[in-house]
């Protein structure tokens, strides 16, 4: 009963803001590229500089909610420790009318979500392994900062001129010194994992799926034993992976046996 009331309320409060509503004075909205469970992404064109901007809102029915807002400042914050070509570069916050938003620069292209099922790109096992080696070296990136970003999905990754750029840091987290021992290995792991996840994706795209049957992919695909032996770790069918210098070993290994 409360979850409906919720989300009905949520429909009425949390209207979609109409393209050409100019926000803090500088920042036209041109299209909603998304919504969270507490944030609200626009496309906006800078009519200073006319360069197209990334604004995320925090949900207007969240705004009165400190621990929501706690969120949304703490995801922010995250981004201003991006300084890396292939994610998003922070440029600044405001408040208007009692909303919060953060403004970041937009990474044109298409995600690869969409690339895979709506284009129809495949990557045969050597591509697939050369493109998360390349997506190995952002999650390095994030973890030389002790920036784990817990959500690493196909639509999460967005694709220009065959190079992977990471987006959508809403639930990535950053460890401190306070943070405990197992809880950073547990994080570290799960982003470990979802590299197997993606990896496993992108051999996918060139499967003839002709069998009724589903079977383990250990079955219905055909791939040389160093990526299965990849994907086993990183899955943590064998023994995980404890660092990012042991996959990028075993990656290379896989992309030299596939010639």
């Amino acid at each position: 009963m409360f979850r409906s009331f919720r989300k009905v309320h949520q429909f009425f409060i949390d209207e979609i803001i109409p393209s050409g509503t100019i926000l803090n004075q500088q920042y036209q909205v041109v299209d909603i590229l998304g919504s969270g469970s507490y944030g609200m992404v626009y496309q906006c064109n800078d009519i200073y500089t006319s360069e197209r901007k990334v604004v995320k809102q925090l949900r207007p029915s969240k705004r009165k909610n400190k621990k929501e807002i706690q969120l949304f400042n703490d995801e922010k914050s995250l981004i201003q420790k991006l300084n890396h070509p292939n994610m998003p570069r922070y440029v600044e916050a405001f408040t208007e009318e009692g909303n919060y938003y953060y403004v970041m620069s937009l990474i044109n292209g298409m995600n690869l979500e969409e690339a895979i099922f709506s284009q129809l790109k495949t990557f045969d096992e050597k591509e697939s392994l050369q493109f998360v080696s390349k997506l190995l070296e952002l999650v390095d990136y994030l973890h030389m900062k002790d920036i784990y970003h817990l959500d690493l999905r196909i639509p999460n990754i967005i694709l220009k001129d065959d190079e992977p750029y990471l987006i959508d840091f809403g639930l990535a987290k950053i460890s401190n010194a306070d943070s405990r021992k197992d809880n950073k290995e547990d994080m570290m792991l799960q982003d470990y994992y979802d590299l197997g996840d993606i990896l496993l994706y992108l051999l996918y795209t060139t499967y003839p799926s002709k069998k009724k049957k589903a079977r383990p992919w250990t079955e219905e695909l055909s791939l040389k034993k160093e990526t299965v032996y990849l994907l086993k770790r990183l899955l943590r069918i064998h023994t995980p992976y404890t660092n990012i210098n042991e996959i990028s070993v075993d990656i290379q290994a896989a992309i030299v046996a596939n010639g």
